[in-house]
This record gives structure tokens, C-alpha cells and sequence, in this order.
């Protein structure tokens, strides 16, 4: 890193903005909270649950149906919809002897949106 780029990302000033540090210390989650949060965007890390969150997105669908669009086996996309299930980002409903997922509400689809929106902007 160059000292330019070094010296621009630091701030060199000695006087803290009180009022500012306070009024975000103020409005600042729970340390819980915001552990919670980073885990909740970690599952989004993943490029297969990606491709499942916008799969479900199009349409309910069954492991069968997911795997035979992923190229992948029925495990492995069993595997990632527990971990998507477990973060409440999709649900599931029986029909006779089939499983169907989607996503688990419009929240969901507004995150996706909201992050595809992000990286074209780029």
C-alpha cells in the first residue's frame, strides 16, 4: 500500500465529534444482535445457497427438481436447504409424499434484489 493511500484512510484529527459518537452509541444494536446479523449474512456466502434462494425465487420446488437444475446431487442440496430452513430464509410443505420449498417471505426476495441491485451498480 502506498503512503498516500495510508494517510488517506486515516484521520488526523485529535478531536473526537462527541456528539456524533454519542448519538450513534445511542442508536447501536446489542453486541448479540450484531453477532446475530453477520451470521445471518454469512449463509448468503455461498454461491450454491445463492443459486437456490434464486431458483426458489422463480418458483416452489421440490430437491428433485433443484438438483436436476443445480447439476448436483440430492444431498447436497438437501444439506444447503437446512441451512437455509435453519436461517428462515426458505420454508417447506408436504404434498403427499413430496417436500416443495420457497422462499419464506418477501423479505427474502427484497434482500436478493437489494444485493443484486448493489453489485450492478459497481
Amino acid at each position: 500500500m502506498s503512503r498516500k493511500q495510508t494517510l488517506a484512510d486515516r484521520c488526523d484529527c485529535e478531536v473526537i465529534h462527541e456528539d456524533i459518537v454519542n448519538q450513534v452509541r445511542e442508536k447501536m444494536p446489542q453486541e448479540e444482535t450484531l453477532y446475530e446479523l453477520a451470521d445471518f449474512f454469512k449463509v448468503f456466502g455461498d454461491s450454491t445457497r445463492i443459486r437456490i434462494l434464486w431458483a426458489l425465487d422463480e418458483a416452489e420446488m421440490c430437491v428433485c427438481d433443484i438438483a436436476a437444475l443445480l447439476n448436483m446431487t440430492q444431498s447436497a442440496i438437501s444439506h444447503q436447504l437446512r441451512v437455509l430452513k435453519q436461517a428462515k430464509l426458505v420454508r417447506n410443505r408436504k404434498e403427499g409424499k413430496v417436500v416443495y420449498y420457497s422462499l419464506d417471505d418477501e423479505h427474502v426476495r427484497l434482500i436478493l434484489d437489494q444485493g443484486l441491485t448493489h453489485i450492478k451498480e459497481v
